[in-house]
């Protein structure tokens, strides 16, 4: 089973301009970061940096292949699904791996995991989660517990909420329109891999994480 991992770039991002080549402090262009996880996924066979923009070749590692895409797709209009059925016409495979340049923290053993399980045919899709254990409120109420009986944290029923990390899909599941299918697998992340960047913010506490956690771990 042919598994394609691909990561959607533009370069016209307007919360945070630039953010997908912007650099950490004393480290590489956003961008790179996932390209080089992607690339150490033994069970993905090819990993594309999908781009309107021919100047981002430029960043990507030896190994990745770049497919232009349309310039169509560029817009703050533009929906996930469009550019997941975009690419699913310009590169064929049996198992499709969504990765985000914003998402740079995500580890190899995750999205391997997550393939692993779709190409076993249990699961029609992957995708990375984060678990929660919070005191939930809806319309003024408590959701999940009770105002008179308090439990702990820890007893809490979880909750698990989707990061940007990762969505791995079956090619049948394009054609429905989704990413997500009726038998998925949650992998769950840590909160260094659940970190994602829209906002300048994020990318101030993902330098932060990056050299004082990341970096540092790296070197030992």
């Amino acid at each position: 089973m042919k598994t394609v991992a691909f990561i959607p770039i533009k370069l016209n991002n307007e919360r945070l301009p630039g953010k997908n080549l912007k650099a950490f402090d004393n480290g590489k262009p956003l961008i790179e970061y996932i390209l080089n996880t992607a690339l150490q996924v033994k069970s993905i066979d090819e990993v594309y940096v999908y781009c309107s923009n021919e100047s981002i070749c430029n960043y990507l590692p030896e190994g990745v292949l770049f497919k232009k895409r349309d310039v169509s797709l560029d817009t703050d209009k533009t929906k996930c699904t469009d550019f997941i059925k975009a690419f699913r016409q310009d590169v064929e495979a049996d198992i499709y791996v969504l990765l985000h340049a914003t998402a740079p923290f995500v580890a190899k053993d995750s999205i391997e995991r997550g393939v692993l399980a779709v190409k076993s045919g249990d699961y029609d899709s992957a995708l990375a989660v984060k678990c929660h254990y919070d005191f939930l409120w809806r319309d003024g109420k408590p959701g999940n517990y009770d105002v008179h009986n308090v439990p702990r944290t820890q007893d809490l029923e979880p909750f698990y909420t989707e990061t940007s990390g990762f969505y791995i899909f079956v090619k049948s599941l394009v054609e429905q329109n989704r990413r997500i299918g009726d038998r998925p697998l949650l992998v769950e992340v840590s909160d260094i891999e659940a970190t994602d960047i829209d906002e300048p913010i994020d990318f101030e506490i993902a330098n932060a994480v990056f050299n004082y956690i990341v970096s540092k771990k790296e070197t030992k």
